[in-house]
């Protein structure tokens, strides 16, 4: 049977990122991947026919991934910051967030709410975030703290409003206008089905406020297919192999693992096995009992327009609001709304949803003849669209959710998005809709869940895991390496990280 030191199921990211560490070490690695392409979500695509337009079909900006291991892998990428943070369309105005103009934001603020009161609130909750980002995001590339020790590192108002109280309590206090609370908000519910009260919330909100002790979402250029380039050529290049079209059909805690290649079987064993994909296919792969389904509760849609469309607001250029995050009915009633319709069973009459343009900051995705015509990408995230609503009759309801999200976005724009939309040489609107279920067959993620189960906080459970990597398994031989683990989620290679140094760290 061939041996290698390590091998890792599943070649997204975080398994690349493992692979390419523990190549650079000195060790044999083999990634299996399931797909005919590695990188998992973290890849970009041409989705229309005849249109030369490269969309990050599933994951699309980057936040978290750490500068420690762009530095460390030699990875050549290309993150540009994106001076628009966001825009929300309110009536026949709106609130810009621009991160170059604190005047012009405060004004922005002040025609919408009636004062500064909730501008200064935003500044001081950012602040807050930020020196909470400061003390913990560096923690996450180390071996896990305790509960008290990450405590003693963070002042108490960030401990207390994002560790210990329900943010959506905090939010309330802070703020007086729903439409910025619920801005406020949308960061808590990425991925994400939870009610105000749930924790899981600010779970969600901590990992998207301290990436790189910032919280800014930069886009990759290239689309995520560029990612998923240089961390595949640094494992390639340090000595790793890459294998496609491997599906792994077992696995034994003595670190053999049986897969398929086209017609044929192979069996492998790895002085560790990395696990990329999510704990519930681990546990599959073991022949153990899996763990409860998550749910993802996401509708992700890419379109390709032949321009922007015409806003309600005349006091703001398209370009300025598609450039950063363009908030659609995410004020804090509205997403409270939501959710209770889709938790009837109900896919939510305005459907919650948020946008940004990937070409308006980076061109490079668009052939010659599309930037030459002025077209422009939309990469919208739905909220509140649990796996549970698309159950059993997918397509239906896939479509059903793509024209209540439309008609949403429709009721803030000042013409149809349908007028905008570019149409393929055949004919057909350059707009795709992908459902957890869609996710969970061509990705893997289950029930759609984009984390891969709940997301954790990041120290240890417990005494026992104090100085652990947080990707350990009752296995000796058998580690997470994916957004299962403890401190995962995200496009950021943490997992892979701290994988290879579980391994590293026995040897």
């Amino acid at each position: 049977m061939e041996s290698y030191d390590a091998v890792i199921v599943g070649g997204g990211h975080n398994g690349l990122v493992a692979a390419a560490y523990l190549a650079r070490a000195g060790r044999s690695v083999l990634v299996l991947e399931r797909r005919d392409e590695v990188g998992g979500a973290a890849v970009s695509f041409r989705a229309f026919p005849g249109v030369d337009v490269r969309l990050s079909r599933y994951s699309y900006l980057v936040s978290l991934l750490p500068r420690k291991i762009i530095a460390d892998l030699g990875l050549t990428l290309d993150l540009r910051r994106r001076r628009m943070s966001s825009y929300t369309p309110v009536g026949d105005g709106g609130l810009l967030v621009d991160t170059g103009d604190d005047g012009r934001t405060s004004a922005s603020f002040s025609a919408l709410t009636g004062s500064t009161k909730d501008f200064e609130a935003w500044r001081r909750f950012y602040a807050m975030t930020s020196r909470v980002a400061e003390a913990t995001f560096s923690t996450l590339t180390e071996p896990l703290v305790s509960r008290a020790e990450l405590r003693s590192r963070i002042e108490p108002e960030g401990w207390d409003a994002l560790f210990e109280r329900p943010i959506a309590e905090t939010l309330v206090r802070m703020f007086g206008d729903d439409t910025v609370r619920g801005v406020v908000l949308t960061d808590a519910l990425i991925g994400t089905f939870a009610d105000a009260g749930d924790f899981r919330q600010n779970l969600c909100l901590l990992y998207h406020v301290i990436g790189n002790e910032t919280g800014d979402w930069d886009v990759p250029v290239g689309g995520m297919g560029a990612v998923t380039g240089a961390l595949a050529s640094a494992a390639r290049t340090a000595g790793a192999r890459l294998v496609t079209g491997a599906e792994v059909l077992s696995l034994d805690p003595d670190g053999s693992v049986r897969y398929r290649l086209g017609d044929d079987e192979f069996a492998v064993r790895g002085g560790h096995v990395l696990s990329n994909v999510a704990p519930r296919t681990l546990a599959r792969l073991l022949g153990e009992e899996p763990p409860e389904s998550p749910e993802g509760a996401q509708l992700k849609v890419n379109m390709v327009l032949s321009r922007l469309p015409r806003l309600r607001d005349a006091s703001v250029d398209p370009r300025e609001a598609f450039g950063g995050t363009f908030h659609v009915n995410e004020g804090y009633g509205q997403l409270a709304t939501a959710y209770a319709e889709a938790a009837a069973g109900e896919i939510p009459s305005l459907p919650p949803c948020e946008i940004y343009c990937h070409s308006l900051t980076d061109p490079s995705i668009l052939g010659p003849a599309e930037r030459a015509a002025g077209v422009q990408t939309l990469t919208l995230f739905g909220l509140h669209m649990p796996a549970r609503l698309f159950e059993g009759r997918n397509d239906a309801a896939r479509e059903e959710a793509l024209r209540a999200t439309l008609s949403s976005l429709d009721s803030v724009l000042a013409e149809p998005i349908e007028d905008c939309v570019l149409r393929a040489p055949d004919g057909r609107s350059c707009v795709e809709a992908k459902t957890p279920l869609d996710l969970e067959a061509e990705l893997g993620l289950p029930a759609g869940h984009i984390f891969h189960r709940d997301l954790s906080w990041p120290y240890a459970a417990d005494a026992a895991q104090v100085g652990r990597w947080g990707v350990e398994t009752e296995h000796e031989r058998v580690l997470l390496c994916g957004a299962g683990a403890v401190r995962g989620g995200g496009v950021s290679g943490i997992p892979g990280h701290n994988a290879a140094m579980a391994v590293l760290s026995r040897s």
